[in-house]
C-alpha cells in the first residue's frame, strides 16, 4: 500500500477545523495533567534520570539480558519464541492458535501486533480477533488503525461512537451519554470474553532476573482476557526488557503519570509462568530494533517506553492527527523510528516538527528527541530523498546566507515590498508555508541597522 507524505495526511485532518482544534486542545489537557502530577514528585527529575540510566546500561547488554530472560521464564514453564520480522512473530501466533483448534481470541492492547499488521493476517486465515481496549475496540469496529498508542480513539467524537454502537450493538439512535455506550460495550465484551479460546496481550515491561512481565491497563480487559482461556500469548519487542525486578518501580512510577496523569494505571499485573493447567507464550520481536541499536545517533530511541507524552505535547501532532503519520507509533518518537526501518517511505515525518524540543522536555527516559529529529533530517539530505523542490530551495537559501552583501539586500527588499503586495501575491496554493501561518509586520530596520544605531548613539 502506497504510503502518502505526511504534509497531504495533515492537510486533510486540519481541513476541518473544528476537530482540528478539539484534538489539539483534548492532548493539550493531557499534557497539563502531566505537568500537575509530575509537579507533586519532588524526586521527579532524579526518576527520569534514574529509568534513562537503567535504559542506558539495559541496551549496552541487551543480547545477555534477552537469554537471562528466556531462561529465567522457560524455568517457571512459559514457552518463548523469536522473531526477526513481523511475518514470522505473525506465523508464531497463528500456529500457536492451530494447534489448539482454536478460532476465536481476546487481545488487550498491544502496539506490537499492531506493527506486525496481525488482525487482519489471522482474519485472513479465518480467525476472529477482538480488541478488548475500549478505545481499540471503537477503532476495530470503524476498521481504523489507532491514532494514538495511549488514547486509540482520541479523534473520535462521542456523537461518532453513539452512531457506530448504533450501528453494531443496537444502542438507542443519537445516545451520546458516555455511561450509557461503556455499559453497552462491556456488556458485548463480555460476551467475547467469556468465548474466547486464546487470551493475546502486549509487554509493558519485562524482567531479566525473574523471567516475568508487566502489563499495564486501566480497564483490566488484560487481566480478564487471559484469566478465562488457558492459553495466553504474550508479544513484545525486545526494548522492553529491564535488567531487575526492583528497577521495574521506577518506570511504573513515570508512565501512567507522562501518559495519562495518573499516579498509576488502575492494574499493573504481573505474569510469572502459566496459570495451573495453561500455558503462556512469549514471542520476542525484533523488526529492526537490532539495527537501530547499531546506530549511536538513534539507539537512544530504544528507551521509549510507549507513554505518548511527547505525542500530547507536540503541536504538529496535535494538529495534524496520528493517522496522518501512517505509521503505527505516530508523533516525536515515530517520526525517529519510522525512517529507521524506511527512511524512504517516510522521509518527511522529521520535517513535521517545529524543533520546540517540548517532546524532549517531557520524555520519561530523557529520551533527546528533538535532537534525534534533526539528525534524521541531515540524514535524509544526506541519502539524497529530499524533493527537489526542497533541495532548490535549500540551495538558494544557503548562496544567500554565504553572501552578506546578498542577504543584506533581500532583507531590505522584502521589508519593503512585502508589505506592498496584495494578499493573494503572498498567500495562494504555490505557498505551502503560508497555509495556516501569517508573516509578522515587517520591521523598519534590520538588525545590522539597529545594532550599529545603538552603537552609533552611545558613542
Amino acid at each position: 500500500m502506497a504510503v502518502r507524505k505526511h504534509p497531504e495526511n495533515a492537510a486533510v485532518f486540519v481541513a476541518d477545523n473544528d476537530r482540528a482544534h478539539w484534538h489539539d486542545q483534548a492532548l493539550w489537557f493531557v499534557r497539563s495533567k502531566r505537568d500537575k502530577i509530575a509537579a507533586t514528585l519532588p524526586e521527579w527529575e532524579e526518576l527520569r534520570q534514574r529509568a534513562s540510566e537503567i535504559k542506558l546500561h539495559t541496551l549496552s547488554r541487551l543480547a545477555d539480558l534477552l537469554e537471562e530472560f528466556e531462561r529465567n521464564a522457560t524455568k517457571l514453564g512459559a514457552k518463548v519464541y523469536w522473531a526477526r520480522t513481523p511475518a514470522e512473530h505473525n506465523e508464531i501466533v497463528l500456529s500457536i492458535i492451530q494447534q489448539h483448534k482454536a478460532t476465536k481470541v481476546v487481545k488487550s492492547k498491544s502496539m506490537l501486533t499492531e506493527e506486525c499488521h496481525l488482525n487482519p493476517f489471522l482474519e485472513r486465515n479465518g480467525i476472529t480477533v477482538t480488541d478488548t481496549d475500549l478505545g481499540e475496540w471503537i477503532v476495530q469496529l470503524l476498521e481504523e488503525p489507532p491514532s494514538h498508542i495511549v488514547m486509540p480513539a482520541i479523534h473520535i467524537k462521542r456523537e461518532e461512537v453513539g452512531d457506530l454502537f448504533h450501528k453494531h450493538l443496537g444502542t438507542d439512535a443519537g445516545a451520546t451519554d458516555p455511561p450509557y455506550l461503556v455499559n453497552a460495550a462491556r456488556k458485548k465484551l463480555r460476551e467475547q470474553f467469556l468465548g474466547a479460546e486464546i487470551g493475546l496481550t502486549g509487554v509493558n515491561f519485562a524482567i531479566a532476573e525473574t523471567g516475568g512481565f508487566v502489563v499495564c491497563t486501566n480497564e483490566g480487559n488484560a487481566d480478564l482476557g487471559v484469566s478465562l482461556p488457558k492459553v495466553h500469548i504474550a508479544c513484545m519487542g525486545i526494548e522492553k526488557m529491564i535488567p531487575r525486578f526492583k528497577d521495574l518501580g521506577v518506570f511504573l512510577r513515570l508512565l501512567a503519570r507522562s501518559a495519562t496523569g495518573q499516579p498509576i494505571t488502575t492494574y499493573s499485573s504481573h505474569f510469572h509462568g502459566p496459570m495451573p493447567g495453561g500455558e503462556l507464550h512469549i514471542i520476542l520481536v525484533d523488526n529492526g530494533r537490532s539495527d537501530i541499536l547499531g546506530s549511536e545517533e538513534f539507539r537512544r530511541s530504544l528507551h521509549c517506553i510507549r507513554c505518548g507524552a511527547c505525542m500530547n505535547t507536540c503541536p504538529v501532532y496535535r494538529r495534524s492527527g496520528g493517522h496522518s503519520y501512517q505509521t503505527t507509533v505516530p508523533g516525536p518518537i515515530g517520526s525517529i523510528l519510522a525512517p529507521s526501518r524506511d527512511a524512504k517511505t517516510y522521509s518527511t515525518l522529521p520535517y513535521a516538527c517545529s524543533l520546540c524540543g517540548s517532546c524532549s522536555d517531557v520524555c520519561p527516559v530523557k529520551i533527546d528527541l528533538h535532537t534525534q529529529l534533526l539528525s534524521w533530517r541531515k540524514e535524509i539530505a544526506h541519502r539524497k530523498l529530499l524533493p527537489w523542490s526542497k533541495r532548490m530551495s535549500m540551495t538558494l537559501a544557503g548562496m544567500m546566507f554565504q553572501r552578506t552583501w546578498l542577504f543584506t539586500m533581500i532583507g531590505r527588499w522584502g521589508r519593503w515590498l512585502l508589505p506592498k503586495l496584495p494578499r493573494f501575491m503572498v498567500y495562494n496554493r504555490f505557498n505551502d508555508w503560508g497555509k495556516q501561518r501569517e508573516l509578522p509586520p515587517m520591521p523598519k530596520q534590520s538588525f545590522r541597522e539597529m545594532y550599529a544605531l545603538r552603537n552609533k548613539e552611545r558613542s
